[in-house]
């Protein structure tokens, strides 16, 4: 496994190695002891979750103010642009974000630690994303960051209207949402 730190270093972009011939292909998309050995991080996953959405759906950002939850995201099916922004007030990143394409085709993940705020938008027909994370969902300690807030200035790539729920519409803006320490 291949792992780049992006320009916030918590936030990892992930290759796994692929074996691929005439019949397909087979990878390992998660085992603890390399994922520790590769990243320096050790954690205990406790819940998959699986979506499917079609083009310029936007999930996102959430994050949990109790149970903040890390999560290893990959695509099973199509691309999506995937965000993290740091909400640590204590970080040096904080208020900052990173971004990355991940898709089925590649087969790249994304580390995103507990701490950060986590949205995607679809930039395929359609796009199954799978995650894992160190946290149970928890809807009461769900929060919700505003996807346009200006200040964060996050270029979405949507080709049309961003299709979402009315709680991401109604995100705080950074500057009113609660934080971490």
């Amino acid at each position: 496994m291949q792992v780049t730190p992006s320009a916030i270093p918590d936030v990892l972009l992930l290759e796994p190695r692929v074996f691929g011939d005439a019949r397909g292909f087979f990878f390992e998309s998660y085992n603890r002891r390399a994922f520790a050995g590769a990243t320096g991080i050790d954690v205990e996953f406790v819940q998959d979750n699986h979506s499917r959405s079609v083009r310029d759906v936007l999930r996102g950002l959430h994050y949990q103010l109790r149970q903040p939850q890390g999560k290893l995201v990959r695509v099973t099916l199509g691309e999506i642009w995937d965000v993290a922004v740091d909400l640590r007030r204590a970080s040096p990143s904080f208020g900052r974000w990173v971004s990355f394409e991940l898709s089925a085709d590649t087969k790249r993940m994304a580390w995103i630690p507990a701490g950060f705020a986590h949205g995607f938008v679809v930039t395929s027909e359609a796009a199954e994303v799978q995650y894992k994370t160190t946290d149970y969902y928890a809807p009461e300690h769900e929060r919700t960051l505003l996807w346009n807030d200006a200040v964060l200035a996050i270029p979405w790539p949507l080709a049309g209207e961003a299709i979402m729920t009315d709680k991401d519409r109604r995100g705080r803006p950074l500057a009113e949402a609660e934080t971490y320490a």
